[in-house]
């Protein structure tokens, strides 16, 4: 019997069938969707397993090792006997990496309790870390004590990017005796890595030489880095050594410097301040050079603090200033040899040319006097005579026959008004004036008392005390001559291999008659050999024969109508003359030429004179013999290995100096 329409309220059947058919198309979806995550997953998986395998293996190993460089041993520098100059000392260093850090200080107060440093260390360290690129080592403390090295050992966990390692620091046993010439290293800027040829020569570097031959041999110095490939945990924590490559240390330097003539030269100028420069005239060593007063190189090598350097550069003595190369001064009658040899050389005089000295002179059509220091004047005098006194009156006469062109000729050819072209960095050409000069420069012409100024080295003039050295080199080798230089070889650190450094030859300084040579030379000689010399005080007793000339330079000016110069003692300080000294020995076959500038010392044959006597004494007699005890000469204390290279081979006789030059208003001030 057939059922009628089921009634309200009533359910109805389930149809299996239909939820059956459902049930299995959402799993057919299901299944298939579980396939294609599968068969994603595989290929995926096959990509990364497979075909980059090799790029990714690679990155994971870099994840997990890192090539850390290492940094070369820095050459060491000797002095011409195997003194060490510069040396590198063992000590412990903290170094932060600035990108495994990223609030630097609260790192800073965190390691304050542990490892003390001090606010300019702090300061010096964030200066460094502006300069320097975040994924290196910057160093925050350096020399730590081995009490500081255990107690950051023991927290070291709480420092990430923090490392104590073993390194070297820069160490300088003369300290600020040779400082201006030895120079010193100091932290690497990114202008000075953005100069460099290839930065990669300074991975694992933190400094660069600064200053002297540490600055002028950098490339022969820093050697070539290491690297160590290390494994390190997902916080950059190195964790073992995996591989090692070993850098190549720089070169050693030998310098041509004697640090013992050095010493003596420094402790020479007592109190004053100064430069001396001593050149070997056989090949252009420098056997030394002083600039005094110097500073501690050591400030430099850890990094100066700010208020330390506002210090030295605000001090009026300027120790930062290398007198030997960048003084420029007024060489007063020390230029009058050059100036009776041009003489010679031009025909303008010969030895036996006399001019009357009264005492004073005036050119033609002038009333403006130009006085000989000698105020009652020397009476007649010839050539010999002339340089033996330095007659003011003789060269003024010379030089207005002579006249600037030829002057600036002669200048020019012993090397004054440009540089030496010393293996030193910072050197200053002086000047040797000229019309051409002053037109350009000053725009206006030149005028015969100009020349007359000249002629006794006032004026324009200006000279270095290196370039002194190198003139009185050059007469020393009757106009031969080298180019001066400061390194004598260089050797390898490992196989000890020598290249000495090829002395560069001159053009000589040709005469039309070479026995001008001897007649300057032998006028030189009566300077210091003859009473009445300027320098007769340290050459009477000299055990060898010496050829010198003295200088006194002024520094300010007298009025005209000032008939007597002002005593000594009552001239301020800074307004004082110039005291200078020229001179070579043995003067028959010379080893030494020497220049000294002591300055505001006022004579040049009273206190250069004995400085100069005291240096030459100590390079050719291997000790002072002149103004101080033999037993108290100075020596080095430094130590002394076997050498790289082998080695190279009074008030009784008070004369009047130069001049009290008549002091003109417009009187030259030291550069």
């Amino acid at each position: 019997m057939l059922l009628g329409p089921p009634r309200r309220g009533r359910t109805a059947l389930k149809n299996v069938q239909a939820e059956k058919n459902a049930f299995l198309r959402r799993a057919l979806i299901a299944v298939l969707f579980c396939v294609v995550c599968v068969l994603i997953l595989v290929v995926r998986m096959t990509d990364l397993q497979v075909i980059e395998h090799d790029q990714l293996s690679t990155r994971a190993d870099q994840n997990r090792m890192r090539v850390v460089p290492v940094a070369p041993v820095r050459g060491l520098i000797y002095d011409r006997n195997g003194t060490l100059l510069a040396q590198n000392k063992p000590a412990f260093v903290l170094e932060v990496i600035p990108e495994q850090n990223k609030d630097l200080d609260a790192l800073l107060a965190r390691l304050q309790p542990i490892v003390h440093f001090s606010e300019a260390d702090a300061l010096r360290f964030k200066d460094r870390v502006r300069k320097t690129p975040r994924y290196r080592g910057v160093p925050l403390r350096t020399n730590l004590s081995m009490e500081e090295v255990a107690s950051y050992e023991v927290n070291r966990h709480d420092f990430p990017g923090v490392e104590v390692t073993a390194g070297l620091t820069r160490n300088y046993p003369l300290g600020a005796s040779a400082a201006h010439v030895v120079g010193y290293v100091g932290g690497i800027t990114e202008d000075e890595l953005k100069k460099a040829t290839d930065e990669r020569q300074y991975q694992g570097l933190t400094q660069i030489g600064k200053l002297g031959v540490e600055k002028s041999y950098e490339d022969v110095l820093r050697g070539e880095s290491g690297a160590k490939i290390i494994e390190a945990n997902a916080f950059g924590r190195p964790l073992r050594e995996l591989d090692y490559r070993r850098g190549y240390p720089g070169r050693n330097l030998v310098m041509s410097l004697d640090a013992k003539v050095q010493l003596a030269a420094e402790q020479a100028l007592g109190e004053l301040d100064g430069a001396i420069v001593a050149i070997d005239p056989s090949n252009g060593e420098v056997i030394a050079l002083v600039s005094k007063p110097g500073f501690d190189p050591h400030l430099f090598v850890e990094g100066v603090d700010s208020k330390t350097y506002k210090a030295l550069l605000d001090d009026p003595k300027r120790p930062l200033f290398n007198r030997s190369l960048q003084g420029t001064y007024p060489p007063g009658s020390t230029l009058k040899p050059t100036t009776a040899l041009a003489g010679l050389e031009y025909g303008v005089l010969t030895p036996e040319h006399s001019e009357y000295c009264r005492g004073e002179m005036t050119l033609p059509g002038s009333s403006r006097k130009y006085r000989c220091y000698k105020r009652s004047g020397h009476g007649s005098m010839k050539m010999l005579a002339a340089v033996m006194n330095s007659c003011d009156i003789y060269f003024y006469q010379l030089a207005l026959s002579l006249g600037i062109d030829r002057m600036h000729a002669s200048m020019s050819g012993f090397g004054l008004g440009r540089p030496t072209g010393i293996d030193l960095p910072l050197e200053k050409s002086g000047l040797a004036p000229s019309r051409e000069w002053k037109q350009r420069v000053r725009k206006e012409n030149w005028y015969p008392g100009e020349t007359l100024n000249v002629g006794i080295g006032q004026g324009y003039t200006l000279v270095t005390p290196l370039q002194l050295a190198q003139m009185t080199a050059r007469i020393a080798m009757r106009g031969g001559g080298f180019k001066p230089h400061i390194v004598h070889a260089t050797a390898d650190a490992i196989t000890r291999d020598v290249t000495p450094v090829q002395p560069q030859l001159l053009d000589r300084i040709e005469l039309k008659d070479n026995k001008n040579w001897q007649t300057v030379i032998a006028a030189m000689e009566e300077v210091a050999h003859t009473p009445g010399g300027t320098a007769y005080r340290i050459g009477k007793d000299a055990p060898y024969r010496i050829a010198a000339k003295t200088g006194t330079a002024q520094v300010a000016g007298l009025r005209q109508d000032e008939k007597v110069a002002r005593r000594f003692e009552d001239t301020p300080l800074h307004l004082r003359d110039h005291a200078l000294f020229i001179g070579f020995a043995p003067a028959e076959a010379p080893r030494i030429a020497i220049a000294v500038i002591a300055e505001h010392a006022g004579s040049g044959g009273a206190v250069a004179g004995p400085i100069a006597r005291q240096v030459m004494d100590q390079f050719l007699l291997g000790e002072v013999r002149y103004g101080v005890n033999a037993a108290t000469a100075p020596t080095t204390t430094a130590p002394a290995p076997p050498p790289v290279v082998p080695p190279e081979a009074f008030a009784e006789d008070l004369h009047l100096d130069d001049h009290e030059h008549d002091r003109e208003e417009d009187g030259v001030e030291q550069e």
